[in-house]
């Protein structure tokens, strides 16, 4: 069949919209433009000839600090129950809660979400948005969670940032002919179609100028997702051929979740941090380009030398060498022939300029030299420290909490993957007390409507992580123990003062209630001691004012109860 004969898939009709809007708007050239930037290819396309490309690379650090201070913290997915019409349900709703967190934490651990996370916001923040696609593993019953590109997805709606409002979501994605073939095969196509499933070199739209070279022989895959009365709708092709039928997959919310660095008015994909850095990146290299140019040819003496005059011109570039002149010319005329320029000068304004632009440009982006903390911590208080920190760090609150919302959206495209897929419902671990005190796990049947019932809200868990709030942390226990509030008279006052204290203050405030809990529970052990001694003591004290005969009969009947419990306890061995 001649390929001019075949008619291009609906979903491919529908990617080439999304395709041409791309191109109009600048998306691939800017993805390109904005990661060499970052990467420090700073000078791509210029026409230097013999010069070399110097820079000053400012925009990496700049994204760097701002990516460090956003995972200053570590996160945790906490799953709480929302069932408050049922009161009877509550109870169970809150163990079934407490086993989501534990497998939200395995599933966090095993997928390495910490680390595709800060993948995430170094994407947004390079260029502009960070995405996450989530698929699903039914044998282990588990989400996977794969990364793509601003340039891979293709919304409905290209003004509207709220993923779950879109009409349609497009996700493209390069895969080997023989992948997709394979894939094709299980969905039952025709030989015929299969031969339709062809390679191209349909790199243009790939994300960095590396991906555009590919060694396999690849095809352009792209997946469609829209909701239809609730649900979420899913198919699969690639240009000629259509590869998985549209399907219902039942799920509620679209698996995918994204981060964008800022909000851009009337923009789905938001403001990245690199792009309005460029400009000033471009004139602090070109400054720094004419500096060296002006030493290179101006900072250094040049000879100039009449050669009609002299027998020997390359004696001049000899150290020590002996210059011989012509026409018997005197030494005292020997300025006449051999002369230096002396080197000029360069405006001080100059670097200046070079240096300003810098440092204006990163405390104008939050980056300077307080922001970013150096500050010698031999100087200063460790409260003193974190206060200044903090205060310089309030310009990414904003980026803070568009990441938190970034995962609890993640969190719940989790918990509808796994009640959606897990019709037969599905194992979870629970923690159970045996009856001799050891703490065993065990695997628990939760049936699907359970979970519907269940009604879970979403939290982010955050806890501080920086090497400066642990040292407030330590310094303040030291600074307790120095006032001696971990003696026993203090307990008490030093317990009201850890109760006061905000969960999410600097001062630990669980370790010292902890530590609270042991003190007294010492206390209590010693006083226990102390009774039963007063107790042997007032025994002892009556066997000795006792007459010999009672003395006797006492002595007789202790020696028949050990006798009698060693029996016992022979017999129970």
């Amino acid at each position: 069949m001649d390929i001019q004969e075949i008619k291009e898939t609906d979903i491919w009709t529908l990617y080439e919209k999304g395709r041409n809007y791309h191109r109009l708007t600048g998306i691939y050239t800017d993805t390109d433009k904005n990661y060499r930037m970052y990467n420090g290819n700073q000078w791509g396309g210029a026409k230097l000839g013999d010069v070399e490309p110097v820079m000053k690379n400012f925009i990496k650090p700049i994204v760097k600090y701002k990516n460090g201070v956003l995972h200053d913290n570590d996160y945790g997915i906490v799953y709480s129950s929302m069932n408050f019409e049922n009161k009877a349900f509550r109870k169970q709703g809150d163990k079934i809660c407490d086993m989501l967190n534990k497998k939200a934490a395995r599933i966090w651990e095993k997928d390495k979400l910490t680390f595709k996370g800060r993948r995430i916001s170094k994407d947004a923040a390079i260029n502009d948005e960070g995405i996450m696609y989530v698929t699903y593993d039914i044998d282990n019953q588990t989400p996977l969670n794969e990364i793509i590109k601003k340039n891979d997805i293709y919304y409905g709606n290209e003004n509207d940032d709220d993923i779950q409002a879109q009409p349609y979501i497009l996700i493209r994605k390069r895969m080997p002919v023989s992948n997709v073939i394979e894939m094709a095969e299980k969905e039952g196509l025709s030989e015929d179609k299969l031969t339709m499933i062809i390679g191209d070199n349909d790199t243009f739209e790939e994300s960095g100028e590396a991906s555009k070279q590919e060694l396999d022989n690849m095809v352009t895959v792209v997946t469609k997702m829209y909701k239809k009365k609730g649900t979420v709708h899913f198919s699969m092709a690639t240009r000629w051929v259509e590869i998985k039928k549209d399907k219902d997959t039942g799920l509620t919310y679209y698996p995918v979740a994204h981060f964008n660095w800022e909000e851009k008015e009337g923009s789905a994909r938001g403001e990245g941090e690199v792009r309005q850095l460029i400009p000033n990146q471009i004139e602090v290299n070109k400054t720094e380009m004419r500096r060296i140019l002006t030493v290179k040819y101006q900072a250094y003496p040049q000879k100039i030398v009449n050669k009609e005059k002299v027998s020997n011109p390359s004696a001049l570039n000899q150290v020590g060498g002996n210059i011989y002149v012509k026409g018997g010319m005197s030494v005292d005329d020997v300025s006449k022939v051999v002369s230096t320029l002396p080197p000029a000068q360069m405006s001080p304004d100059v670097k200046q300029l070079q240096e300003d632009l810098i440092q204006v440009t990163r405390d104008l982006a939050g980056a300077g030299d307080i922001a970013t903390g150096q500050v010698n911590p031999e100087d200063a208080s460790g409260r003193a420290i974190l206060a200044v920190q903090h205060a310089s760090m309030s310009p990414m609150t904003e980026q803070k909490e568009s990441y938190k919302n970034f995962i609890e959206d993640l969190a719940k495209i989790w918990l509808d993957m796994l009640i959606v897929y897990n019709p037969e419902g599905i194992k979870l671990e629970e923690e159970v007390t045996t009856p001799d005190g050891e703490t065993t796990i065990q695997l628990v049947d939760v049936q699907q409507e359970t979970l519907k019932q269940l009604q879970a809200s979403v939290k982010v868990d955050i806890t501080p992580k920086g090497a400066f709030d642990r040292y407030a942390q330590e310094l303040s226990l030291e600074n307790l123990l120095k006032a001696g509030y971990f003696n026993p008279q203090k307990v008490g006052e030093l317990k009201r003062y850890a109760e006061s204290l905000p969960d999410d203050a600097v001062m630990p405030k669980q370790t010292i209630l902890d530590i609270c809990e042991k003190i007294e529970e010492d206390q209590i052990k010693i006083m226990q001691s102390r009774m039963n001694a007063q107790i042997m003591q007032q025994r002892v004290n009556q066997f000795l004012m006792e007459d010999p005969q009672t003395q006797a009969s006492q002595m007789n009947d202790y020696m028949q109860q050990s006798v009698m419990g060693q029996a016992n306890n022979d017999n129970q061995a």
